[in-house]
């Protein structure tokens, strides 16, 4: 180790042990309207910005707008024969604020078939990528790659006044929406069919086309493209991806540079990238227990096990949920309707029987219910897409509704530069003492 890299080691040690001293001893301490745990705790609870698109309560799960899942599925538009809901109709409810027409879905679903013409550049930049960088490398690259098309970032040149910044945003919005499927898939075929690329076939829906230019085909694979797509729009402000896409448009970066930064921050393996997590959990459990289906038995020695190393058990426990996700909830019922029975479903259900109490038994986990992760990627084993650090993309592409829906928002409202303040632990530590002395 070199001599910076000693000192650093040092220093940071001390410091980590302080911290770890006040939040545990003086946690509770007001720092205005807020605690010194949500200071050091990633701030946790804390209400600091606003978002119209979505809200995510503790024991009722995410509303769009006001509505559950179960009522989006249920009164959300479907394509003509189809059973779960068409993301054109979740956006619209998002941007607007009401439950669409068939005509409102059907009116985004030719704009957005009008709007997705992908610039040659973009292909010609993957291109030049390795064909082994990861799919989500890929995927931002590609993005950035697009930023050349940015509307806003021409009209903000020449002169807008800021009122009308929402306009060019909206689209910002549309066109890169509209252009995403046809980019992920492209990413999808080039690393992982030999560059065997399918053109779109603009006569389907949004999702149901994207699953053609992957490469799949069968009617249940639209079906689960429609609802993936839907379920992973948007989950209130607050998260990595959302927060970071927001951040960054509040310094008036075009729709591209912020989405980029978003999905950097849903790269990470505490957000997003924890849906090849829980699959690549699943398979290893699976193997070590010697193929096949396990028992519950088997299962929660597993669990246990997984504990024991230090590990998490992947996809279970959510920073603000204290229930079952309902996204969970969608893709179990998916599976009883159209699967029945498949062996990493099977054991994602038996996971879900098994691992909350040995969870709760702990004493350390406030949640231990499946979130959105623990099922999705079975689902897409299922029908053939074992590639599962592709999974994050899929995730990618349907968070750009949601996300951009609140950047127009943002605009439109002239939603501010946003910079909060910040302090050390040395003043943290000043306040604490401060705060004793006065009560003594």
């Amino acid at each position: 180790m070199d001599r910076l890299k000693e000192q650093f080691k040092e220093k940071a040690t001390a410091l980590s042990a302080d911290i770890k001293d006040i939040v545990k001893n003086h946690g509770d301490v007001k720092l205005g309207e807020i605690t010194v745990a949500q200071v050091y705790q990633g701030m946790r609870g804390m209400v600091g910005m606003v978002t119209e698109t979505s809200k995510l309560d503790p024991e009722e799960g995410i509303r769009f707008r006001g509505y559950s899942i179960p009522e989006l599925r249920a009164k959300l538009p479907k394509a003509p024969g189809g059973t779960e809901p068409l993301p054109e109709g979740i956006f619209y409810l998002m941007l607007v604020g009401e439950l669409p027409s068939q005509e409102d879905v059907t009116f985004i679903t030719n704009e957005w078939a009008k709007r997705s013409h992908v610039p040659k550049h973009v292909f010609d930049v993957l291109d030049k990528l390795p064909v082994e960088a990861h799919p989500m490398t890929q995927f931002i690259t590609a993005i950035l790659a697009m930023q050349t098309e940015s509307v806003f970032a021409k009209e903000y040149a020449k002169g807008i006044n800021k009122k009308d910044y929402w306009d060019p945003i909206y689209e910002d919005a549309m066109n890169m929406i509209a252009r995403l499927p046809r980019v992920a898939a492209y990413i999808y075929r080039r690393k992982y069919k030999n560059g065997v690329h399918i053109e779109p076939n603009h006569k389907l829906d949004w999702a149901a086309n994207f699953a053609h230019m992957l490469g799949y085909e069968e009617v249940d694979f639209r079906r689960l493209m429609r609802l993936y797509m839907t379920i992973h729009v948007d989950h209130e402000g607050g998260n990595v991806s959302a927060h970071a896409t927001h951040l960054v448009g509040s310094a008036l970066s075009d729709p591209y540079l912020s989405f980029s930064a978003g999905m950097a921050g849903l790269a990470g393996p505490l957000h997003g990238l924890a849906n090849q997590e829980v699959l690549a959990w699943i398979i290893e459990l699976k193997e070590s227990l010697g193929g096949g289906l396990p028992s519950k038995e088997q299962i929660a020695e597993y669990i246990k096990k997984t504990l024991a190393e230090g590990k998490v058990v992947p996809g279970y426990g959510h920073a603000v949920l204290r229930k079952t996700d309902p996204r969970f909830t969608a893709q179990q019922d998916f599976y009883k309707t159209w699967i029945k029975h498949d062996d990493v479903c099977e054991i994602v259900q038996m996971v879900y029987e098994v691992a909350p109490p040995i969870l709760e038994g702990t004493g350390k986990i406030k949640n231990p219910w499946p979130n959105v992760d623990a099922h999705s990627g079975a689902l897409l084993v299922h029908y053939g897409m074992h590639e599962y650090e592709f999974y994050t993309v899929l995730f990618g592409v349907s968070r750009a509704l949601g996300v951009m829906a609140s950047l127009v928002w943002d605009r439109a409202t002239g939603a501010p530069l946003e910079r909060p303040g910040s302090v050390t632990t040395e003043w943290i530590q000043k306040k604490i003492k401060a705060e004793a002395a006065a009560k003594a």
